[in-house]
């Protein structure tokens, strides 16, 4: 009955007429396939983009780090940049709060900082949808420094989400590591858990696959390339689907750094979702799920309509791709369906 299900769920995503490729990896933890369908020519070693799934990867290196000693969630960002640098950075309401940011204000999106990719009439996203543009990382943090942040850093309840978060993390792996982030993502996680088909892009004669954003496809290297720690990553399903079970079985680190701080709500355009410590929260059994279903999905999702979510009330991990810019929410939606009906 539970394939049935997802069989009716997903023809039901095609037969919306939104998404033009698309294919679906549903595993249990012990690695026995319960489900799998493509459509549009994809399967699930096709390379896709991971998008924000990406970030999943950044903080698992900085959990590897922070076991090998080289940092801690409560280094100030001054450990790692001059004043000059951060200052202006997070300005909030007539005050800079920019030395006041720590790692873990980054990896768990409680820092407050604009999110210059979804913000703004002219957003990287926009740009990035009419044309492909590489911007460096100081560029990031320069744009960033143009807008009022949300709140001051680790305020009260709050989480805002943004890649510049990403963004700067990537960055201090790198000066940490004095290794590129490609190099190390590869060290730490790719040969690490054998995965074969995944990678960060430096250059266009690697593989990056196009997207689409409504029936247009794009094809925007560049982009993908600069956004490295965010979202930068080459994979496949079945990849992912070996990543996100290491993740959360305790492969690649310490399984108490999955907790080492609350979950937090996400602005209301993110409804329902929460942010923890490198990854999503979706609550089952809400009014979001019209109160089917219990426990968490956790997991991420990705702009370009990729999805990794573990579902631990049944050992299940919902893995795939929609390859689809223009609607964003689709994935979620979807993973969330698939569990009610778990």
């Amino acid at each position: 009955m539970k394939t049935k299900n997802y069989d009716n769920i997903f023809d039901e995503y095609i037969r919306g007429k939104k998404i033009y490729e698309s294919a679906v990896l549903i595993e249990k933890g012990t690695g026995e396939t319960i489900f799998s369908k493509a459509y549009g020519g994809k399967d699930t070693d096709s390379p896709m983009i991971a998008a924000s799934i990406t970030k999943m990867f950044t903080a698992a290196c900085i959990f590897i780090l922070i076991q090998q000693g080289y940092i801690t969630l409560n280094d100030n960002l001054l450990n790692f940049y001059e004043p000059a640098y951060l200052k202006g950075l997070h300005f909030y309401k007539g005050k800079d709060y920019s030395y006041d940011l720590k790692i873990s204000d980054l990896l768990c999106q409680t820092s407050g900082l604009a999110d210059i990719y979804e913000e703004g009439k002219n957003s990287l996203k926009k740009q990035a949808i009419l044309s492909d543009t590489f911007i460096t990382f100081d560029r990031n943090i320069a744009l960033t420094k143009e807008k009022e942040a949300h709140f001051p850093p680790n305020y009260k309840n709050n989480a805002h989400y943004a890649d510049i978060n990403y963004n700067i993390l990537g960055d201090i792996i790198e000066k940490v590591t004095k290794c590129s982030l490609e190099k190390v993502f590869q060290k730490y996680i790719f040969s690490k858990i054998n995965m074969t088909k995944t990678y960060l892009p430096v250059s266009e004669k690697e593989y990056i696959p196009m997207v689409y954003y409504g029936d247009k496809q794009l094809y925007r290297p560049q982009f993908i390339m600069c956004s490295k720690a965010s979202g930068g990553c080459i994979t496949s399903i079945r990849d992912l689907m070996i990543f996100i079970q290491a993740f959360f079985h305790g492969e690649l680190f310490d399984k108490k750094f999955l907790h080492s701080k609350p979950y937090k709500k996400l602005q209301l355009s993110m409804f329902p979702i929460h942010y923890g410590s490198g990854y999503m929260r979706i609550k089952m059994g809400g009014f979001s799920t019209s109160f089917l279903g219990k426990g968490d999905l956790t997991g991420h999702s990705g702009s370009t309509g990729s999805f990794a979510f573990y579902y631990p009330d049944k050992e299940l991990f919902f893995v795939g791709d929609f390859n689809q810019m223009k609607y964003p929410a689709l994935p979620v939606r979807f993973v969330m369906q698939l569990a009610m009906f778990s």
